[in-house]
């Protein structure tokens, strides 16, 4: 797949290739605490989403649909044939689409504080970011920065938008990982760990940012779940 941008990423490590995502407005950067500890046994990629950290916004759609096809085009130009993915936040709703949409692609599958809609965010978090969205869009056409702060508020109110049903299509074997207090509803973590086949559930005490907060309880789920059984 050709793409209209160049990613910025950061590698480290040998082995089988696990990609890193990360959540709306960071970079991969957040991912410090998992790239040393998890690159003796991998070969890590921390990748800067489209219009996030140094990776250009470029004319495409700013969507999670675009971001899994952006993935694709990465892993299609570093001739990466099938990679375990690790995804947060938006990071997770990306990686989640893309193991819908290509299967194939895809071995093993974590999806940390990912959300189906945005009826899956707790509404004291997910209010403001509405509000924020609606004000930030009234002046997108007068300002470069109201309309970028339009566009990432924007994929928290109108994406990804994924079906409980459509889950089936995912054929990875998938642990689902959020924390005990996450912005995500308990019950809607557990809807998609429910609605995609065999997949593992997993709360560890904490937050939303389980991953950066808690690297060492994070980095054990992580590794087990990902040496637990041989690669396909």
């Amino acid at each position: 797949m050709n793409l209209d941008i160049e990613h910025y990423f950061i590698e480290k490590g040998n082995g089988y290739p696990l990609i890193l995502l990360h959540g709306n407005g960071e970079n991969c950067e957040y991912f410090e605490g998992q790239m040393d500890e998890l690159s003796d046994s991998f070969h890590v990629y921390a990748i800067d989403t489209r219009g996030h950290g140094k990776t250009p916004r470029g004319e495409r759609p700013f969507t999670i649909r675009q971001f899994a096809d952006d993935l694709l085009g990465f892993m299609d130009a570093h001739q990466i044939v099938k990679a375990h993915l690790l995804g947060f936040s938006d990071g997770g709703n990306i990686a989640m689409v893309f193991a819908m949409t290509y299967p194939e692609r895809v071995n093993r599958l974590i999806l940390n504080g990912a959300n189906l809609d945005a009826g899956g965010v707790k509404r004291k978090i997910q209010i403001p970011i509405e509000i924020g969205y609606r004000i930030a869009r009234c002046f997108a056409g007068r300002s470069e920065s109201a309309k970028r702060k339009a566009e990432m508020l924007g994929l928290m109110v109108n994406d990804p938008n994924v079906k409980p049903e459509e889950l089936v299509a995912i054929q990875a074997k998938t642990m689902v990982i959020a924390g005990t207090n996450d912005m995500i509803k308990e019950g809607h973590t557990r809807l998609i760990a429910d609605s995609i086949p065999d997949a593992e559930l997993v709360f560890l005490e904490g937050d939303h940012f389980i991953a950066n907060k808690c690297p060492q309880e994070f980095n054990r789920a992580v590794r087990a779940f990902l040496t637990l059984t041989s690669l396909g």
